[in-house]
Order: structure tokens, then sequence, then C-alpha cells
């Protein structure tokens, strides 16, 4: 649980660097993160050789935020397995032979399972460094401004900080079960009802504390106190440069005529 509520505090710490990325607007960032996953999503699921220039826009994009790739994969190893799972059965339906490296012929299926796992490690990998550069209030004050509606924007900011009070109470509720059961390894089965049902309670008067708490201090779903910056022209140049370069990945196959040139 310590683990848990330490790697949380260690996303609001990347959220607060400073890089030219964690400079820009929110919502500039907030655009053209859903721009790229759009145009990675469009690819064709046999289409591998046009999609794998696209893996250059976030590894560019660390650099210059200053946030390791491997920190993206550490921090998202719960979710990559199952991001990896998705298409892990299309070589057993499509068997067609599409492409031959010398005498080994490969799978439509399996080209399209690696296209499909590789368009969703892409998708997190540009979720994550969102979150990652950006404070989640910002995320959320920027939603707003794109009109999302209020409930949902709340709904969203409330789910993010009840994770965190719902480990607290887990942790403090696991440090008193051991008292109670000095020796014990985990939580015996008989107890498993009870304990969830305690969880549930707790946390539910937990949460109602926190947001009595937001509305003490001010919060009317409004977010004019979360931390941003005025959309500037660096934000538009940034936001259109990118949105360009996406549409210019998406209808130029860049590793194809790489190849060609090489190969003349």
């Amino acid at each position: 649980m310590e683990k848990a509520l330490s790697e949380l505090g260690q996303m609001d710490e990347l959220a607060v660097m400073e890089s030219p990325i964690h400079d820009l607007n929110a919502a500039a960032k907030l655009l053209s993160t859903i721009v790229y996953i759009i145009t990675v999503m469009s690819f064709d699921k046999y289409d591998l050789s046009g999609l794998l220039p696209m893996v250059l826009v976030p590894v560019l994009m660390y650099q210059i935020a200053g946030i390791p790739v491997h920190t993206c994969f550490y921090k998202l190893r719960i979710v990559l397995p199952l991001v990896m799972a998705v298409g892990l059965f299309n070589p057993f339906f499509d068997r067609a032979i599409m492409l031959k490296i010398g005498t080994v012929g490969i799978s439509g299926g399996v080209i399209s399972m690696i296209t499909l796992m590789l368009k969703g490690v892409l998708c997190l990998m540009a979720s994550f460094l969102l979150v990652a550069t950006t404070p989640f209030d910002s995320i959320c004050a920027a939603l707003r401004k794109m009109h999302l509606p209020r409930t949902l924007v709340t709904l969203l900011l409330l789910t993010y900080r009840y994770v965190g009070v719902m480990t607290q109470e887990l942790a403090i509720m696991t440090d008193a079960y051991h008292l109670r059961a000095p020796g014990q390894k985990g939580i015996h089965v008989s107890a498993w009802g009870s304990f969830l049902g305690q969880l549930l309670l707790r946390s539910m008067d937990r949460a109602q504390e926190l947001y009595s708490s937001m509305l003490l201090r001010g919060y009317h779903q409004h977010f004019h106190y979360a931390p941003g910056k005025p959309f500037r022209a660096k934000d538009a140049a940034f936001l259109i440069l990118s949105c360009l370069c996406f549409i210019l990945l998406r209808h130029i196959n860049v590793a194809e005529l790489l190849g060609s040139l090489i190969v003349r």
C-alpha cells in the first residue's frame, strides 16, 4: 500500500517538473494527444509499416519532457499485459501468408496482432505523457473549456482523487488486521466479506468528507483554482505543427519511402 501511495505521489511530482512540454497549455496538449490517438487508431490492421514511424513521436516527446521512456512502461506494467493481449488469437484465425522474409512466411494474423498491440502501447504512451506533464486539475479544467459536461469532469476528478483515499483506507485496515493476527500472511478467507464491507463504508465516509472539504474551499465545478497557463502563440504553434505532423505520418508511409530509397 505504501508503494502504491508513493507511486501516486510520484505522478504529481512528474507533472510539476520543468520542461518545454510541461510549459505548454493543458488544452493544447490534450487536443494534440486526442488527435494522435485518433490517428494511431485509424491505421489499417495490416498497415504495420505505416504505423511504425508513429513510435518516434512519443519517444521524442518523452526526451523533450525529460521523462525516461522506461518510467512509462514501469508505471503501466499492470495495464500493458492486458493491452498486449489484444489480437492475441488473430494468428489462429487469419493464416493467409501476406509477407515472406527469406523462406519464412508471415501470416496476416501475425501482422494484425503486432499492429493492434503497437496501437495499444502507443495510445498508452501518449496518455501517460499527458498525465505525467500536466497536473490533473489542469486537465479537468481543459476538459471543461472544451465544454464537456460538468458532472462527467467532476466524476473523473473525484475518481482520480478517490484512488488515493481508498488506498490509504486499505493500508490502515490492513495494518489493523495484521496487528490483530500477528504472523498470518495475507487476510484469511473468512474475513474477506467483513473486510471489504468495512473498506466500502470507510471509503464512502472519507470520500464524502473529501467532497465537503472541496466545497468549503470554494469548489463549484469551475476549476478556477487549477494551475495553468493562458493559451499563447507557442501553444497554438505546437498544436498546429503536431497535428500536421500526425496527418503527414498518416498519409505518407515513411518506412516504405525510406526502404525504396535504400534499395535504389
